[in-house]
């Protein structure tokens, strides 16, 4: 069988790859998607990165996220990081719900007791005040007519921004506003393009609100209606504008790593139904994208990581086998990268970007 991991980089990548070999000094930036249940197949990556580059790190590191890529790295930041990531992959495979249809409020509630499982109770400060790790959490803060907190008027603003969004991505200016929750020491968020985007300093008191807000998907959960040091709500998943991020920045600085769940980059989350606009081919010469392969997908139960659709598809007794299952496989996923950053030849299997 092929390599689990598909490795792609820039040009500026491979230069200073092939010149210095695997190094967290390399990095300026780590990127995290929005994905929810995905983020289970780059679970046990995530602690091997936290081994190896991450314990590195002695100077400042952005960690850019959205949704589940903001839990990911409050995770990475904490004292013990592998220990942290296991808690929430614990806490996230064995979520349960009432019945088979939550109500947003549940799911809310059962949001908030993973990130306070994962966390502790000393996490959120130790994460507003790391030396090195610099966490950046995006929110889309509602505007206007997309305001509406429930039913009718949450489904009606959704709608218009839908619709707004096919035509000029630019029209989603019109309903949300990028703001994000920053360490203190962050002064410029990086592809943060438009949006009207706002910084908002991380404390103790906020870091779980925008935590939370930033995997706040309409709908399906409650949005944050107020956040300490924020200006007026409500605040809904920073995936509705930074889905996975558009990367467009000049090259320039530090390379990005970005462990992702596929190697297609769709900006927002309106934009996942839109073929001329979701699933582009990432452009940046200093990007490492990491993902994995389509011979890696193939092999796991039902050829796919898991996605949201599992709780709607499979009984909960099913989802959670099926998820163990991707859990124990994604372990490949780590293995493979933990060989490449300690071996004689770091280009080995690295793939040159388009």
């Amino acid at each position: 069988m092929k390599s689990p991991l598909t490795i792609l980089a820039g040009q500026t990548a491979l230069t200073r790859l092939r010149d210095t070999g695997w190094h967290g000094s390399l990095f300026d930036t780590v990127v995290g998607a929005s994905g929810g249940p995905k983020w289970l197949i780059l679970s046990e990556l995530d602690q091997v990165l936290a081994q190896t580059l991450l314990a590195q790190v002695h100077s400042p590191l952005t960690l850019l996220g959205s949704s589940i890529g903001t839990w990911r790295h409050a995770c990475l930041s904490l004292p013990d990081p592998v220990a942290a990531i296991k808690r929430l992959q614990h806490a996230y495979l064995y979520q349960r719900y009432r019945n088979a249809r939550p109500s947003p409020r549940e799911v809310s509630e059962v949001a908030e007791a993973m990130l306070n499982d994962a966390l502790g109770d000393r996490g959120p400060a130790l994460l507003a005040a790391h030396p090195h790790f610099r966490n950046a959490v995006v929110t889309a803060r509602a505007r206007g007519i997309a305001r509406g907190q429930r039913t009718a008027p949450l489904v009606a603003g959704m709608g218009l921004a839908l619709l707004a969004n096919a035509m000029h991505r630019k029209g989603l200016e019109q309903f949300f506003q990028r703001v994000v929750f920053c360490h203190p020491d962050l002064h410029t968020i990086p592809f943060a393009e438009g949006f009207d985007t706002q910084t908002v300093p991380l404390s103790s008191t906020n870091v779980v609100p925008a935590l939370k807000a930033s995997g706040a998907i309409p709908m399906l959960m409650q949005c944050e209606p107020e956040i300490s040091g924020a200006p007026p709500g409500p605040y809904w998943d920073g995936g509705i504008i930074d889905y996975h991020f558009s990367l467009a920045e000049p090259d320039e600085g530090g390379l990005i790593l970005y462990p992702h769940f596929r190697d297609r980059l769709t900006p927002g989350w309106f934009d996942k139904s839109l073929r001329w606009r979701a699933h582009q081919p990432p452009r940046s010469d200093r990007l490492i994208l990491m993902c994995p392969s389509d011979e890696f997908l193939a092999s796991l139960p039902f050829g796919k990581i898991p996605d949201r659709g599992d709780f709607r598809a499979l009984s909960p007794e099913h989802r959670i086998a099926y998820w163990e299952v991707c859990v124990r496989e994604s372990k490949r996923l780590a293995e493979y990268f933990h060989e490449l950053v300690r071996g004689d030849d770091p280009l080995r299997g690295v793939t040159p970007l388009s």
